[in-house]
C-alpha cells in the first residue's frame, strides 16, 4: 500500500470522525434546546398556575372583605333596629300612660257631673228597680227550671219503676212456665212408671199383653 492511499484512508477516517462529531454536537444541541424549551414551557405553566391562584386568592379576599362588610352592616342595622324598637316601646308606654291618665280624668269628671245632675239619681233608682225586677225574674225562672227538672226526674223514676215491674212480671211468667213444664215432665214420668209397673205385673202373672 503506497503513502497516498494511506493518506486518503486517514483523511477519510478524519472526515468520518468529524462528521460523527458534528452530528453528535448537533444532536446534543437540539436535545439541549428541546430540554430548554420544555423547561420554558413548564416554567410558563407554573407561572400561569401561580397567576391563576393569585387571582383566585384576590377574589376570595374580596369576597371575605365584602362578607365582613355585610356582616358589620347587618350588625349595625340590627343595632339600629333594636334602638328604634326600644324607642317605639318607650313611646308606646308613654302614650298608654297618657291615655290612662286622660281616661281617669274623664271618668272623674263624669262622676262629678253625675253627682251634680239631679236626673242621674232618678235614673239610677230606675236602674236599680229594673235590676231588682230582673233578679226576681231570674229567681222565678230558676225555680221553674228546678220544678221542671223535678218533674222530669219523677217521670224517669216512674218509668224505671214500670220497667222493673215489667221485668218482675216477665220473671214470674218464666218461672210459672218452668213450673208447668216440670209438672208435665213429672206427670209423664209417673205415667211411664205406672205403665212399666203394670207391664211387669202382667208379665209375672202370665197374662197376654
Amino acid at each position: 500500500m503506497d503513502t497516498s492511499t494511506i493518506i486518503w484512508i486517514i483523511v477519510g477516517i478524519v472526515v468520518v470522525i468529524a462528521i460523527v462529531v458534528v452530528a453528535v454536537l448537533m444532536t446534543s444541541r437540539r436535545r439541549r434546546e428541546a430540554q430548554l424549551e420544555s423547561e420554558r414551557r413548564k416554567a410558563n405553566e407554573l407561572r400561569q398556575n401561580a397567576y391563576e391562584s393569585d387571582v383566585a386568592r384576590r377574589e376570595r379576599e374580596a369576597d371575605a372583605a365584602a362578607a365582613a362588610a355585610a356582616a358589620k352592616q347587618a350588625e349595625a342595622d340590627a343595632m339600629q333596629a333594636k334602638l328604634e324598637s326600644e324607642r317605639l316601646t318607650r313611646e308606646s308606654a308613654a302614650h298608654q300612660a297618657d291615655a290612662q291618665k286622660l281616661r281617669t280624668e274623664t271618668d272623674e269628671r263624669l262622676r262629678k257631673a253625675d253627682e251634680v245632675d239631679p236626673d242621674v239619681a232618678r235614673d239610677e233608682d230606675a236602674a236599680h228597680a229594673e235590676a231588682a225586677t230582673a233578679r226576681a225574674d231570674d229567681r222565678t225562672a230558676v225555680q221553674d227550671e228546678r220544678v221542671a227538672d223535678r218533674d222530669v226526674r219523677a217521670e224517669a223514676h216512674d218509668e224505671r219503676a214500670a220497667a222493673h215491674d215489667d221485668r218482675v212480671a216477665a220473671r214470674d211468667e218464666q218461672a210459672a212456665a218452668q213450673r208447668d213444664g216440670t209438672v208435665r215432665d213429672e206427670r209423664v214420668a209417673l205415667d211411664e212408671d205406672a205403665a212399666t209397673a203394670e207391664q211387669r205385673r202382667d208379665t209375672e202373672t202370665g197374662r197376654r199383653i
